[in-house]
């Protein structure tokens, strides 16, 4: 199973100008995944861990060079899910030009909620939202996105085959934030609440 993300998806944002050429992918292993609402627990190497909501797809065939207009058939379900950053060691990284991975990709940094069928729902007009500790800190519709899930399926099966059960993080609109012990985050897709987890 892989966790395939992709980085500033969401520049067609209002007073978000920048477009990317083309998707920005990172990868995390699979210890990073977290789910069935077990609780984050705050990591001792990093003093500013951020989190950010996003839409994620599972892939439920096996793929290769998967051409846009088929994309829809690799996918059924979707769900809210969280990916961790540590902001203070990716930005010691950046400024040092090294590989940022490990502010990623470390254990538990990739935290979904429970998929729900697509039947009825379009992945391309998709509201979604992030409530902590029963505010609203993230706010945003798939249609705002740079490239559309099926063009990031699309893009990624060039490169990468696609298999049964591998996760594609689709990006994070603005909004995240520093995530503090005893925050309570729970991930909307519209009214349906596929997402809820404690930090400890």
């Amino acid at each position: 199973m892989k966790i395939i993300c992709v980085e500033m998806n969401y520049n067609k944002e209002p007073n978000n100008p920048l477009i990317m050429e083309t998707p920005v992918i990172f990868m995390k292993p699979d210890t990073a995944l977290l789910k069935d609402g077990k609780p984050f627990y705050l990591p001792g190497f990093s003093s500013d861990m951020q989190y950010g909501a996003e839409i994620v797809v599972r892939i439920n065939r096996l793929g290769k060079n998967i051409a846009k207009h088929f994309a829809h058939r690799y996918y059924g379900e979707a769900t809210v899910g969280i990916d961790m950053t540590a902001r203070d060691l990716q930005k010691k990284f950046r400024q040092e030009g090294l590989p940022w991975e490990l502010c990623k990709s470390f254990d538990s940094s990739a935290i979904i909620g429970d998929f729900i069928p697509l039947d009825g729902l379009e992945i391309n007009t998709l509201p979604f939202h992030l409530e902590v500790d029963g505010k609203t800190v993230q706010e945003s519709n798939t249609a705002f996105m740079n490239f559309t899930t099926d063009e990031i399926i699309e893009y990624v099966s060039r490169f990468i085959t696609l298999r049964m059960g591998d996760l594609i993080f689709t990006g994070t609109p603005a909004g995240g934030g520093k995530a503090e012990i005893g925050n309570h985050l729970q991930g909307y897709i519209g009214d349906k609440k596929p997402l809820d987890f404690w930090i400890k």
